[in-house]
């Protein structure tokens, strides 16, 4: 009997793992499942007749291989650094692999061995990367069928909380890998085009340059910019495009208080703390302040990053309990990163009943027979609970769906590749609209590049 084998059961395989759970009967398949702590998994699947559960070490070589090897397709959940090594056991023992992550250079370099075993390794085919490929590709490439000319590309996407469970000062709760969310817009600086003009934004300034949106129904958000727009013009065809730029959006006012993290340092990730494991969260803060023998912690944030005492930043701080001389980092060797992780989970982690929410915008700016218009398309899809969330269901059901279709030999594909083709795209986004994954489109005349007002 075929196998499709997923390895690694986080937050974003609830959906993926009942989705090919429910095919599995009339495609005939199995699904192993594998993972280094198997206890939430048995939640998730222990009850499922075709689902086999195996804890694994992903570095236990023997154990890691043998899995694959009885795999007819693999699914790669694991955080996207550790790709790179089920990708080469794919490649030596010629199976197929998808991924939800960013294509690495490493995963690049292995495109000419998979198209010479004719193995497709697709990445990229969550929800951004993925859905936000696959939706813009295909309005795209309809406006090109017609003759249209591109002028303008942005995407942005959010993963929030559900307005019925929007209950903090900011707005927002963890619905992915938190360590993510801190370490978003490393790395180097943020990199698109405006009107055909080069722009880039160092990190330490990414937080107070925003755009404004507004999603009908759902009110004003705003977006950051995301690391390297460019990436993405050479792929998507838009070599000659003025205005290409992708975001991440939260609500309005999220960015400028997150952007005091960064200020202080919290969120680096490059060296670790003596003694976090008995460090309280108020000593955390203290360390990245000046040294006085009279004035408190409090007072000397609130001088250092300028903080007025009717700015409601500083409520935002102390909703997160962050003065707290009783609470513990509790982690050995913590990097700030992680200190500032630890501190966030307690007030950002969705309860069980909670519901979060995957925001999706795209505008193109094109001209066609002489005439400039502009296309808005909009996706808003909203989590069941905790568990079967929005993010896991925008994550996982991308996968799932290209997983069938390569097990049903529906994907002429070898090689490297990411879903902006017809031959993926199509088939996919036509079985998410039965998941109720759509895109509200919507016309106009295009008036040229408007940031809706742009921050600092």
């Amino acid at each position: 009997m075929k196998t499709i084998l997923i390895i690694g059961a986080g937050k974003s395989t609830s959906v993926l793992i009942s989705y090919l759970h429910k095919q599995s009967f009339a495609m005939d398949f199995q699904i192993q499942i594998a993972d280094k702590d198997v206890a939430p998994v048995q939640k998730i699947a222990g009850s499922l007749e075709r689902c086999q559960i195996t804890s694994l070490d992903i570095f236990n070589e023997i154990q890691r291989r043998a899995l694959i090897t009885k795999a007819t397709i693999v699914i790669s959940m694991l955080p996207a650094r550790f790709h790179i090594i089920i990708a080469k056991d794919c490649l030596n023992l010629k199976k197929h692999l998808i991924t939800a992550s960013y294509v690495s250079p490493e995963m690049q370099a292995l495109h000419k061995d998979a198209v010479k075993n004719n193995l497709l390794f697709l990445n990229e085919m969550g929800v951004d990367p993925g859905i936000d490929h696959m939706s813009a590709m295909q309005i795209i490439d309809q406006i090109r069928e017609q003759g249209g000319k591109m002028l303008l590309f942005e995407s942005f996407t959010g993963g929030l909380i559900a307005p019925e469970n929007d209950t903090n000062l900011w707005n927002y709760k963890f619905t992915w890998n938190p360590r993510n969310v801190v370490l978003a817009g490393q790395g180097g600086a943020a990199e698109f085009i405006q009107e055909g003009t080069y722009k880039y934004i160092p990190y330490h300034k990414l937080f107070r340059r925003t755009e404004f949106l507004h999603i009908e129904g759902y009110g004003k958000f705003e977006a950051y910019a995301n690391r390297n727009s460019l990436h993405y013009r050479e792929k998507y065809g838009l070599d000659n495009i003025l205005t290409l730029y992708r975001g991440t959006m939260r609500r309005i006012g999220f960015s400028k208080a997150w952007n005091i993290f960064v200020q202080l340092g919290m969120t680096a990730d490059n060296y670790q703390l003596h003694h976090s494991e008995d460090m309280s969260y108020r000593d955390f803060v203290n360390l990245f302040l000046a040294y006085s023998p009279t004035d408190s912690v409090e007072l000397k944030l609130r001088h250092y990053l300028k903080i007025d005492q009717d700015d409601n930043i500083w409520d935002k701080l102390l909703e997160l309990d962050i003065f707290s001389a009783t609470k513990k980092i509790g982690i050995k060797n913590a990097t700030p990163a992680q200190a500032l992780q630890k501190i966030l989970e307690d007030t950002w982690t969705l309860q069980d009943h909670e519901k979060d929410m995957i925001v999706m915008y795209h505008k193109f700016g094109y001209e066609l027979n002489g005439q400039k218009k502009q296309k808005d398309a909009t996706m808003v899809c909203v989590g069941k609970n905790a568990t079967e969330t929005a993010m896991a269901k925008t994550v996982g059901l991308p996968v799932g769906i290209a997983a069938l279709q390569i097990l049903k030999n529906k994907l002429q594909l070898s090689g490297v590749h990411i879903p902006i083709n017809k031959e993926i795209y199509e088939s996919v986004l036509n079985e998410l609209k039965k998941h109720d994954i759509v895109f509200n489109e919507k016309e106009s005349l295009y008036l040229g590049y408007n940031p809706n007002g742009v921050q600092g």
